[in-house]
C-alpha cells in the first residue's frame, strides 16, 4: 500500500505524467522542430531504401535527378533539413514515387 501511495505522489507531481509525446514536445516549445526533423529522417530513409532496392548508386541517382551528388547527399542526410520540395519531388519521380504534403 505504501508503494502504491508513493507512486501516486510521484506521478501526480509530474506535469507530463500520462501526457502524449506530442503534448510534452509542445510544452517544451519544440514540437515543430521535432516534427520537421522526424519527417526529414523518414523521407531520407525511404529514398535510401528505395535506392538500395533498385540498386541505384548515389552517382546514378543524382544523374537521373539531374542534380549534383552533393545535393543528393543533402537529401539523404537526415540531419540536413534544408532541402527543397522540388528536389524531393525529383527524387521521388526517379524512384517511381510521389511526394504528398498536407496541412493538418
Amino acid at each position: 500500500m505504501i508503494l502504491k501511495e508513493h507512486l501516486m505522489d510521484i506521478t501526480s507531481s509530474n506535469p507530463h505524467s500520462g501526457s502524449s509525446l506530442e503534448s510534452f514536445l509542445e510544452g517544451e516549445g519544440i514540437l515543430e522542430e521535432a516534427t520537421t526533423a522526424a519527417v526529414k529522417r523518414v523521407i531520407a530513409w525511404q529514398i535510401q531504401q528505395e535506392m538500395e532496392h533498385r540498386k541505384l548508386s548515389k552517382t546514378a541517382m543524382a544523374r537521373l535527378m539531374e542534380t549534383s551528388r552533393a545535393q543528393l547527399d543533402r537529401v539523404l542526410n537526415p540531419e540536413d533539413g534544408n532541402v527543397t520540395l522540388d528536389t524531393l519531388q525529383r527524387a521521388a519521380k526517379v524512384l517511381g514515387r510521389r511526394v504528398r504534403l498536407e496541412l493538418a
